[in-house]
């Protein structure tokens, strides 16, 4: 397929490549031509110079018959615009956009433009290397906003009400695995010896999150 791609920073280019050896043509745009010379002397798909949100750029990249486009450089406007410029005016299928605020990755994530948001993703990469197993977010929802992450729990929350360690660690209980099976929590749901319990956090507050749950009940009073 034909994929388009704004932004020939170093994920653009690596992007670009990536998607040539997967032997898809692709088109990268960018308003500054020396950004090419990272894609290397062995691609040889389009180089365009100009805005990725000018249409005129776009067809010349070939947006009319391209089945993705990415934006993918160093402005989350020129992103955004871009985005929704191939989306809604050219109808391509596939569309995403590089967001470094990750409020704004979530109110675009409601127009239907799918985003990666940066920096909750860099966060949630570090927290994978850096904390002990079973930490690190099994779920991301596609704005980055959210995390569903498997909680490390202290013994003693076992025989308290969910409701009751969630008002603690300022997060809801998403699921629980018990006995090999996944069960929604109720009001009246007690913690059994043995539960696995997933919940869904904010970004940002993963650490706080799971400091509180692995303080005993007594010890959060």
């Amino acid at each position: 397929m034909h994929v388009v791609i704004l932004g020939c920073g170093r994920v653009g280019a690596s992007l670009a490549t990536a998607l040539q050896r997967l032997d898809h043509t692709v088109a990268v745009v960018d308003k500054d031509d020396t950004a090419f010379h990272r894609l290397g002397k062995d691609f040889t798909g389009h180089q365009i110079t100009g805005n990725g949100f000018d249409r005129d750029v776009l067809v010349e990249a070939g947006i009319e018959s391209a089945a993705a486009f990415a934006a993918v450089s160093n402005g989350d406007n020129s992103n955004i615009i871009a985005a929704r410029v191939a989306r809604e005016t050219f109808g391509v299928e596939h569309v995403v956009a590089r967001i470094y605020d990750p409020k704004r990755a979530e109110v675009y994530q409601r127009l239907g433009i799918p985003t990666v948001a940066t920096v909750p993703w860099t966060t949630d990469r570090f927290l994978r290397m850096l904390l002990p197993e079973g930490v690190a977010t099994a779920w991301r929802e596609p704005s980055g906003a959210v995390a569903v992450l498997q909680l490390p729990l202290h013994e003693d929350w076992v025989g308290h009400r969910i409701v009751d360690l969630e008002s603690t660690i300022g997060a809801r209980v998403a699921f629980v695995m018990r006995f090999g099976n996944g069960v929604l929590p109720e009001p009246k749901t007690v913690i059994q010896a043995d539960d696995a319990l997933y919940v869904a956090a904010l970004s940002g507050t993963v650490t706080d999150v799971t400091a509180a749950a692995l303080r005993g009940p007594e010890e959060t009073e």
